[in-house]
């Protein structure tokens, strides 16, 4: 599941240096530059794509500008592999894979929650027993840490 990106390479005039173009575009309008993983920190596709490229081994910097992935080889590394890697980057389910079992997707039982006191007010009694224990017990805690 998920859409395979449809990834060109292409040469450059500088060695070491390989270009990607890609069906889709990748960083909206801006630039992004990788020069390390520890630069990779964002939530962005091209900060994904980064991660993965340099997870490789293989990539000294990554530069994304929309759908154009400019990689700068490792000092001895070409670039197979790294066209798999473009195009699998929305591509999250992948043949052969077992679907997880309901009982793995379901959550968690819920921690009981102190009981609330509604008092005498039956609206009050009937509103808190539409409330998820969780919720209760979150909103508990944060007049906890308001007060004190």
């Amino acid at each position: 599941m998920g859409q395979p990106v449809v990834v060109v390479e292409k040469a450059s005039r500088r060695p070491g240096v390989v270009r990607y173009e890609a069906n889709r575009s990748l960083s909206g309008m801006g630039h992004e530059h990788f020069t390390e993983v520890r630069s990779t920190s964002g939530i962005t596709p091209s900060a994904e794509l980064a991660r993965r490229l340099f997870a490789t081994g293989r990539v000294a910097g990554v530069h994304v500008y929309q759908n154009m992935v400019t990689v700068d080889l490792k000092k001895g590394f070409d670039s197979t592999g790294l066209t798999d890697v473009i195009r699998d980057l929305y591509q999250y389910w992948k043949p052969g894979m077992e679907p997880p079992a309901f009982e793995d997707l379901a959550p968690a039982e819920d921690v009981a929650a102190a009981p609330v006191d509604a008092g005498t007010d039956p609206a009050l009694a009937a509103a808190l027993a539409k409330v998820p224990a969780h919720l209760l017990e979150r909103s508990r805690a944060a007049r906890k840490r308001l007060k004190g």
